[in-house]
């Protein structure tokens, strides 16, 4: 699959974009100014890659609190994260009624989750049910790390995909730890794709830092699973650079050297070196864009630090369902 320039470089301003965010995000809490963080450093090229594989705002998603990179890719704007981060009012996912980095975004298909992990594939699997029986030409992208691949939720959420050929592609990004343990005391097999073949669906292991395969691949499995092939189990490997959240110390359970090797494998630097390579982008260039992130990233602040926090009368609601424009 030959991708075009346009698209290498439209992907290449998503992982920037959302990178910024994330680094700002580290320096806000740093200073006090919001409470938590949870980042997603080094998984850019997987949330990116797999976006622009779907058809954004007709196919549906329901992430997991990694996916800032997934997010920005499907239509979240720098000031609607700002707000999230700070809980004032106009944030799209809860109206700051959860903590943040509950990605939920109505006008793109994009169904916020609990907090509680891997609630967000049985969601995903109701949704796959609901296209097939509507007979929709729609596809579900759920993603997880690799240590939720442990709760019974996920399995169950597989295996009614699987049973019922469901339009679903189980995203696993597996950054090396589940929280402060390595894959190998969550799960006796070698990988989370391997889980696949006692689940009864195809799954694959992909480079997760290659935005460009991870493209590739996820564009294949949504055109197959739209077709009535069924869903599939992807498996993308990457190194969660940072802490779990802005409340860990990583310290205690890596070394600082290995965190250093590993920062040789950061998805941003190995797409900025390729598009170089490709006469895409000169360095220049690339310096005008960081540039550009930069400054939307301190105007999206500067929004949301100057809007207001949301009416305590608005914490109860909505509580029951009203119209929504998708149904």
């Amino acid at each position: 699959m030959e991708l075009s320039s346009e698209l290498k470089k439209e992907m290449y301003w998503m992982m920037l974009l959302s990178r910024r965010l994330d680094e700002r995000a580290w320096v806000l809490h740093r200073q006090g100014k919001i409470a938590f963080h949870i980042s997603g450093i080094g998984h850019e090229a997987a949330q990116v890659g797999a976006a622009f594989a779907l058809k954004r705002g007709h196919d549906w998603v329901t992430p997991y609190y990694r996916d800032l990179a997934l997010m920005v890719s499907l239509g979240l704007t720098p000031e609607e994260f700002m707000l999230s981060l700070m809980g004032k009012a106009g944030e799209p996912s809860s109206g700051s009624r959860q903590m943040p980095s509950h990605f939920g975004l109505r006008r793109v298909n994009a169904v916020s989750h609990s907090a509680p992990v891997a609630t967000q594939a049985v969601h995903a699997a109701g949704i796959g049910l609901a296209i097939k029986i509507k007979k929709e030409k729609k596809v579900v992208l759920t993603t997880i790390g690799e240590g939720s691949t442990s709760q019974g939720e996920w399995y169950e959420a597989v295996n009614w995909a699987a049973v019922h050929q469901l339009p679903v592609i189980f995203l696993v990004q597996n950054n090396q730890y589940a929280i402060s343990v390595p894959p190998e005391m969550q799960m006796a097999v070698k990988s989370a794709a391997d889980k696949a073949c006692g689940l009864g669906l195809p799954g694959q292991m992909i480079d997760g830092t290659d935005v460009i395969a991870v493209y590739e691949i996820i564009s294949e499995l949504a055109e197959a699973a739209r077709n009535g092939k069924g869903p599939a189990l992807v498996e993308a490997k990457m190194y969660r650079i940072t802490p779990h959240s802005s409340d860990d110390d990583d310290r205690t359970y890596r070394s600082r050297e290995e965190v250093e090797e590993n920062k040789k494998f950061d998805p941003l630097l190995l797409t900025k070196a390729r598009l170089i390579d490709e006469g895409i982008y000169t360095e220049k260039d690339l310096e005008d864009l960081d540039k550009k992130a930069k400054q939307m990233v301190t105007d999206a602040v500067k929004t949301a630090e100057e809007a207001p926090y949301p009416a305590a009368e608005e914490a109860a609601y909505p509580v029951y369902a009203e119209e929504v424009p998708n149904a």
